[in-house]
Formats: structure tokens, sequence, C-alpha cells
């Protein structure tokens, strides 16, 4: 068994760029980092970190299948968000996904951070511009254009401050 496994699901290479830094961030030794959908078996560790894309507000359900299998486990979880970086938005967030943790599993917190999004998307934004919700809109997009740097040099930073908070809190735990 890992001392710690990062795992993540990444579909526009946000969330693996946040799950590398973390991986970077924890104690040399007994650690590994997967992808959830790489095909390979997932080894079994005391404390997952386990990273997400965010799509409707919550993550996707090959990880919330992940979550909800694990037992007597330390888990701390991450995740990349392209539609904004409202801290209400991202408990919201912590909240769904944190909802599938076990009972008996020890949880470690969340890391969420802005994530750029492909440019179908901006242009979505621009085809669907109407009289009526032109002052949104412009909303979406302003906030597709900011998150284009992202994650960017203080998120992973704010990301591997978060790992090695949570592995002192897992030490604590045991």
């Amino acid at each position: 068994m890992l001392d710690y496994l990062v795992l993540y699901n990444s579909q526009s290479g946000n969330t693996k760029g946040v799950a590398a830094a973390i991986f970077s961030a924890l104690p040399e030794g007994s650690r590994d980092l997967v992808d959830i959908n790489g095909g390979n078996p997932i080894p079994k560790a005391a404390t997952y970190f386990i990273g997400f894309c965010v799509h409707r507000g919550s993550c996707c359900i090959e990880v919330s299948d992940f979550i909800s299998s694990l037992e007597g486990c330390s888990i701390a979880l991450f995740g990349t968000c392209g539609m904004g970086s409202s801290p209400e938005y991202y408990k919201l967030i912590e909240k769904n996904v944190s909802a599938w943790i076990n009972s008996s599993c020890r949880y470690l917190g969340c890391c969420l951070c802005q994530g750029k999004m492909p440019m179908q998307v901006r242009q979505k934004y621009e085809n669907m511009r109407t009289a009526e919700n032109t002052a949104q809109v412009d909303g979406f997009i302003r906030n597709f254009d900011h998150a284009m740097t992202h994650p960017d040099r203080e998120d992973l930073k704010r990301a591997q401050e978060f790992a090695l908070s949570c592995v002192s809190r897992a030490r604590e735990q045991v």
C-alpha cells in the first residue's frame, strides 16, 4: 500500500497540471500519480488526493464512483473549474463532491482553482448572445478571458501548500 496516491481526471490538462504540482509537494517515497482514465490498476493508498475537472457543479461519474468505493483512508479533493472563481461556487462544488466520501474515511479538505476552457466555449457564448442576455453573456466571456491563464503559478503554489497541510493533518489523525 502506498502512503500517497494522487489520482486525477483531466479533460483539458488543467487538472493534470495541478495533480503534478501536488505530487511534487508530497514526501519522497511511497507515492504515485495516476490518471483515473489511464486504463491501469489503481493502487491502494493510506491517503488519496483525488482531482477532477468540474462539470455542472460536480465531478464525473468515474471520480464519484471511485470516491464512494474507498473505506478507512484519508481523502483530499482538488479540482479545476472553468466557470468562475467564486468562493460560494467552490463551496457548493466541494459539498457536491465530498458527499461521495464514505463515513469511514477522513476528509482532509478541498482545493479548487480556475482552469482555462477550450476556445469553442467562448464561441458558444458569443453565438448565444441575444438582446435579453447581453449582460450575462458578457460576464461569461469576461470569465472565459480571465480563465485563459489558469491554473497559474499562484494556483499551483496554493495546491502544493494545500497538499502539505493535508499531509500534516493525515499524520495527526493516525
